[in-house]
């Protein structure tokens, strides 16, 4: 146990002595999280090569058959986090090994794998390859590679401002506001996480405009552009990568998709939809991209169908009347979630939940949603997915202030239970939300 205690002391003396890259996201080492990073320590010295099958406690961990670290993408990071930032660390292979007891760079990267990611900035802070492998997001392609999420809830609910939510720790915290453009204060806007980024995404009189927020650096910069900018969209992540479809342009509603990936900040043109469509909503189920509901290019048309995008044979299929019943038309999108590929919706006009039944084409009404948040026809309220629970994050008024509220329920075979796991007084509406999965 003598390198186990040695991050575990490294850590404490972080906490207590230096400041993480954003204070707000820096704090002790609870008993708890001491030992919950002592147990992920142990199962990772278990595990020959430091080869990582899962991980324990807070984080969610997909796994896969005799899933292993590419070892290109390993030999990288551990060169990356030996060499570290240069400088006064000549020796930095030396230092680590003196830091976590000898049990070799593998298998301390294998340590930090399993680490709360909430505590990479305390970790940052140990020595400059600390530092030099979570910027740089070696951390992160590891953790991906390895089958290992953990999910940060974000949302804006006042002008130019978004706070975080960690679910495991059910903690907030604050990130930068935002630049202040004109677009993002008088105007309604878009939202996307994807790998450790937010794109927001708004639209001057005469141009679109993107900003980025980046985990890395915690700062926000201009994003890159669509190669056919819209909003309205649908839209959705998987990993690094984002997939956005429909929305309106300049001359109306589109049917053009596009693929995002946020490493490379690029946008790649996809194969086109069958129908446009705006004010639609986008998700991925079963490994395939879905658009459904929106509204069409002529006289405002209710769209009940949906469509279905193979990203290996890049094909569309139109799927007739999955968005029968679902909220639409003069409301907001369809505010839809998936959970362990199965389809979840929130009917805001009834209040209820609903799961699709894929075999049928049909929604089954589970149970009622929880609060009674402010929202204006579904516009006001968030139903995501984190992990394997559901969420809705709503706001309403308390004593002349606003109050954010977070629920969430585990979808399982009975009526839905919803648990507060998140409350801070906020503004009383919820322009945006975005769930991070990193």
């Amino acid at each position: 146990m003598l390198g186990d205690q040695c991050i575990i002391q490294a850590l404490d003396s972080v906490s207590s002595s230096s400041s993480a890259p954003d204070s707000t996201l820096s704090g002790e080492l609870p008993s708890v999280s001491r030992n919950c990073v002592i147990g992920n320590l142990q199962v990772a010295r278990a595990q020959k090569g430091g080869h990582v099958e899962g991980l324990v406690n807070c984080c969610h961990s997909k796994k896969k058959k005799k899933n292993r670290t590419g070892s290109g993408l390993w030999d990288s990071a551990t060169k990356s986090w030996a060499s570290g930032m240069g400088g006064d660390d000549e020796n930095s292979e030396a230092n680590m090994s003196e830091l976590i007891g000898g049990i070799g760079r593998e298998l301390a990267i294998s340590c930090l794998l399993r680490l709360p990611r909430s505590y990479y900035y305390d970790v940052a802070c140990v020595n400059r390859s600390f530092y030099s492998l979570v910027r740089s997001g070696n951390l992160y392609r590891l953790r991906r590679a390895a089958g290992i999420a953990e999910q940060m809830i974000y949302c804006s609910c006042n002008v130019l401002e978004w706070e975080g939510f960690e679910p495991c720790r059910q903690r907030w915290f604050g990130i930068p506001s935002m630049p202040p453009i004109e677009c993002f204060m008088l105007a309604d806007k878009e939202s996307l996480a994807v790998g450790t980024s937010i794109l927001v995404f708004g639209k001057r009189v005469e141009a679109h405009v993107v900003l980025r927020y980046s985990l890395l650096t915690n700062s926000w910069t201009t994003g890159e552009m669509m190669n056919i900018p819209r909003c309205l969209f649908g839209s959705a992540s998987f990993g690094k990568k984002a997939i956005v479809a429909g929305g309106i342009g300049q001359s109306g509603p589109l049917s053009s998709a596009e693929l995002y990936d946020s490493e490379m900040q690029t946008w790649t043109t996809l194969p086109s939809m069958s129908r446009a469509r705006q004010m639609c909503s986008g998700f991925f189920m079963d490994g395939k991209f879905y658009v459904i509901g929106g509204k069409a290019e002529r006289h405002n048309e209710v769209l009940s169908c949906a469509e279905e995008f193979d990203l290996e044979n890049g094909s569309w299929r139109l799927i007739p009347d999955m968005a029968q019943g679902l909220n639409g038309g003069s409301g907001a999108p369809p505010l839809v979630a998936v959970v362990n590929n199965e389809l979840y919706a929130a009917d805001y006009a009834t209040k209820e939940v609903r799961k699709y039944d894929k075999e049928n084409n049909a929604w089954i009404t589970l149970g009622l949603l929880p609060g009674r948040y402010t929202s204006v026809h579904g516009w006001g309220i968030a139903f995501r997915s984190c992990g394997d629970m559901l969420i809705v994050i709503g706001a309403m008024s308390s004593g002349g202030s606003g109050v954010i509220e977070i629920c969430s329920w585990v979808p399982n075979n009975e009526l839905p239970d919803w648990k507060i796991i998140g409350t801070r007084r906020s503004g009383s509406f919820v322009y945006n939300c975005a769930v991070m999965s990193c």
